[in-house]
């Protein structure tokens, strides 16, 4: 079957817009064509600095002839009616059209529709003018004489020249002709820049890809990536270092170059005295470059690994050189940033922050360390931290954002606080605050373990989440510009991960008490709990855990210690594996239906203690000592903190509930026998909320 081989050739497409753009050219394309009734065997795009290429494989030689039935008008209807049927069919008198019977409602005209399918290469090249004129470019702009004219084509960077060609593998395919603001569909391409800039005419994809290849275009993103990485791996591992890896300028360089070259250089051993991660922040911000390290100490060394987009004809001696000179400068002035920092004690740097504003509803910078320093210290004893040094961490958290480093790498705040700190002589768990305070701050981040850190870390998190509470700045959707999602997760994370104690409506309320903004602050504390439940069921739910097992607990109230509530989430998931929770679960399920149905048609609640004389029958006894028993012994376990045991002492319910309902009728005939019997399913499903509210429970 016939393939389709498309090329964008332009400009330099910025690397950030490749991976979404070659995405974006593959579904359009053959969105395209299953709406035109081909559908193809596979499809794969491929971006670079100066194309768009793509590739789709077993698509149909032409569309399928179509044979439709379109019912018309009753026989006899209006005139206006049958002749607008005519106009939408195409048949020329009403005549020429059959007649069906509908038993209901009489007979009614049918056109019989007959319409050739087109060719496939007919269909390419209507559909892909209109795909190029709409491609969805985040931004894009008209170039040249024809950018004057109405219509003319707006692209990320200038277009050049277009290959569009369909055909099956055994023949030379066919181009298919159409034009966008005046460039030519054709069959020609280009190779690299500068080494091979000369036209290639290309027929199909297998021999674009090679001759690309041949003109120094690595055409895949993946294979530059791979060359990238391995040839830089092998450049330093042939110096006695060791990479750095970083996949987000792995995927950048690969976006800058279309044959790329591993080049190494050096710079000043004097620059090794600035703290790694500052290094490295330079030569990668600036450059683009990787750093390498000694395996020995773990030190970066004073090396580094740039790629280049040519095989220079001197090696690379000048291309290093220009990187090196570059990067010099710019270490300079990291160095001359840190020694400036390391002069200025972090405690005196704190008062600017009374004139730079946080939020205009929430006060200033200053104001919000004084809430993080207080809440640092209510937090402290619950997390087993040092109080007089969690104030002290707090105090210092933000200072460093106004030093000389953080302000020309952002990346780096509360590290470059943890350098100063341990400068200027600070304890190690407040230095390491200044780091840690902000962390985790996603799913794979670390989770700060010292209960310093992790006292300031609830404390600033709580802080934000109970502000933009109460001035209503809350997630809505997608959108959660404040990142407060990010801040609950992370507060679950340090409770969960540390095994602390901590009860969340209470330190809620604390951190409300200390804003300048409350006039919802009644509701916040509630409001907050429940955000804190559906981001601990997104976590939890990430881990496999089930989310309605959350929603189960959260349910019985005053569930604001979240370790508690993982610990019986997890304890009541493991129990509902078994058979004894899922038949109890079902049980539990079916006295709750009853009674809603009763209550629903007697208009009360039959709560109360059962009438032990109006037991008739032995299952209804045996059912009602079960019930005692579990509640003694799941009451118990659960005073004790012992959710296994719990859901143990729960399993000895299962039986009798299964008995009663093999052998009881519920709805007895006589009213006070069957009231007494709904008040009994009202204690099996008092007795489960012992551990979980079993009616939030699916399945």
């Amino acid at each position: 079957m016939p393939d389709l081989l498309l090329e964008l050739f332009s400009e330099e497409i910025p690397a950030r817009m490749q991976a979404k753009a070659a995405d974006d050219l593959r579904r359009m394309v053959t969105d395209k064509l299953v709406a035109e009734g081909l559908v193809y065997e596979g499809a794969k795009a491929f971006a670079t600095p100066r194309r768009l290429a793509l590739t789709v494989h077993g698509i149909p030689q032409r569309q399928s002839d179509l044979k439709e039935e379109r019912r018309g008008p009753r026989v006899g209807g209006p005139d206006a009616a049958i002749q607008g049927f005519l106009k939408a069919t195409g048949l020329a008198r009403i005549e020429d059209a059959k007649i069906q019977t509908d038993p209901k409602k009489g007979d009614f005209y049918i056109a019989l529709i007959e319409k050739p399918g087109r060719a496939t290469i007919d269909v390419l090249a209507e559909i892909l003018p209109v795909i190029i004129r709409t491609f969805p470019w985040p931004k894009s702009m008209r170039w040249g004489a024809r950018s004057t004219k109405s219509g003319s084509l707006s692209w990320v960077r200038p277009l050049h020249s277009i290959i569009a060609t369909f055909g099956p593998e055994t023949e030379d395919p066919d181009v298919v002709k159409f034009s966008v603001d005046g460039i030519e569909a054709g069959q020609t391409t280009f190779g690299h820049r500068f080494m091979v800039p000369s036209a290639i005419p290309v027929r199909r994809f297998e021999d674009y890809e090679a001759k690309l290849k041949a003109a120094k275009v690595v055409l895949d993103p993946q294979a530059r990536k791979d060359i990238i990485l391995a040839d830089a791996k092998q450049l330093a591992f042939a110096q006695g270092f060791e990479l750095v890896e970083d996949q987000g300028l792995l995927d950048e360089v690969a976006g800058l170059v279309e044959w790329p070259v591993a080049l190494m250089g050096s710079f000043d051993e004097e620059y090794l005295t600035i703290p790694d991660e500052v290094i490295r922040a330079t030569i990668r911000n600036n450059q683009k470059c990787f750093v390498v390290r000694d395996p020995k100490t773990g030190k970066l060394a004073n090396k580094f690994i740039l790629t280049a987009n040519i095989e220079a004809t001197d090696g690379g001696k000048t291309i290093v050189a220009g990187n090196e000179r570059v990067i010099r400068a710019r270490l300079s002035d990291a160095k001359f940033f840190y020694e400036t920092d390391l002069k200025t004690k972090l405690e005196s740097r704190l008062p600017k922050f009374d004139q730079i504003v946080f939020h205009e509803k929430l006060g200033t910078q200053a104001e919000r360390i004084k809430r993080i320093e207080r809440l640092a210290v209510e937090i402290a004893p619950l997390v087993g931290a040092d109080v007089a040094k969690a104030k002290r961490a707090a105090h210092l958290a933000k200072a460093d954002l106004l030093t000389e480093v953080v302000g020309e790498f952002p990346e780096l705040q509360g590290l470059m606080g943890k350098y100063y700190a341990q400068a200027q002589g600070e304890d190690a768990s407040v230095a390491a605050a200044s780091e840690d305070h902000y962390k985790p701050q996603g799913p794979t981040d670390r989770v700060p373990s010292d209960p310093v850190s992790a006292a300031v870390a609830l404390a600033d998190k709580l802080d934000t989440l109970a502000g933009f509470w109460v001035i209503d700045e809350k997630p809505t959707g997608s959108k959660d510009p404040y990142a407060l999602r990010r801040a609950a997760l992370g507060a679950i994370r340090l409770i969960v991960d540390n095994t602390l104690r901590l009860p969340i409506l209470n330190v809620a309320k604390s951190a409300l008490a200390g804003l300048p903004e409350k006039s919802d602050a009644e509701k916040v504390p509630g409001d907050l709990l429940a955000f804190f439940a559906d981001r601990l069921k997104v976590q939890l739910r990430d881990q496999g855990a089930r989310h309605d097992l959350v929603d189960a607990v959260f349910s019985l109230g005053g569930q604001d210690d979240l370790l508690l509530v993982v610990r019986r989430v997890e304890a009541l998931g493991r129990f509902l594996d078994t058979d004894d929770g899922k038949n109890l679960l079902a049980g539990t399920k079916r006295a709750s239906n009853i009674l809603s149905i009763e209550e629903k048609k007697d208009k009360r609640m039959f709560d109360g203690a059962p009438d032990a004389g109006l037991y008739a029958l032995a299952e209804e006894k045996a059912l009602a000592k079960a019930i005692d028993q579990v509640k003694s012994e799941a009451g118990a376990a659960v005073q004790k903190e012992d959710f296994a045991a719990a859901m143990s002492a729960m399993a000895k319910l299962r039986p009798a509930v299964d008995a009663f309902f093999d052998k009881v009728k519920v709805n007895a005939d006589e009213p006070d026998v069957r009231e007494n019997r709904l008040k009994l399913l009202n204690e099996i499903r008092a007795a489960t909320r012992a551990v979980a509210d079993f009616s939030k429970i699916e399945g």
